[in-house]
């Protein structure tokens, strides 16, 4: 294998690991990593009945949420 082959390939490799490096810290920096709830939640809504409690829950925010949007949007 010829050198400047080789210098080519450590240099894409190095550039590629660099890009990597740069991404992860990027992702930890902005909070990416970060999920408070996965774990809790988990504990929380083990059964099968807890989970439909906590998607009914998840529903009635949203629609919460929408209805605020709208009050917001249409000014009485």
């Amino acid at each position: 294998m010829s050198s400047g082959i080789l210098a080519m390939m450590l240099g894409v490799s190095t550039l590629l690991g660099a890009f990597g490096l740069f991404a992860l810290l990027w992702g930890h920096k902005t909070g990416q990593f970060e999920d408070k709830h996965k774990f809790l939640d988990g504990a929380l809504y083990d059964g099968e009945e807890e989970l439909k409690d906590a998607v009914m829950m998840e529903k009635k925010r949203k629609e919460r949420e929408e209805k605020r949007k709208d009050k917001r949007v249409m000014p009485d």
